[in-house]
């Protein structure tokens, strides 16, 4: 009688739990690329986020490159956005 509460959350949870197992089987295809973008263009690509967004509605542009170098290409994506929106700096004050 108490777990009557949780019979609405049993059904939440397989959902959960089955979109989980499917996702963890998806990847991406091999990155075929003579010299693909690393740290540095990320950098540059996060710094230009806003601009890209601006010209992806317009044109063929993408606003993250692929294929690129990996975990970091993500990271200098992330940084140079950072640098670009702020960060958590600007709310600091």
């Amino acid at each position: 009688m108490k777990f009557k509460r949780f019979q609405p959350y049993k059904n939440i949870a397989l959902i959960l739990l089955v979109s989980v197992f499917l996702v963890s089987c998806a990847s991406q295809p091999p990155a075929n690329a003579y010299d693909p973008p690393g740290f540095f263009m990320g950098v540059l690509h996060g710094f230009c986020i806003l601009f890209s967004l601006i010209a992806s509605v317009f044109t063929d542009i993408r606003i993250y490159s692929f294929p690129n170098t990996g975990g970091w290409y993500d990271f200098g994506y992330f940084i140079g956005a950072s640098i670009f929106l702020g960060g958590s700096g600007a709310s600091s004050n």
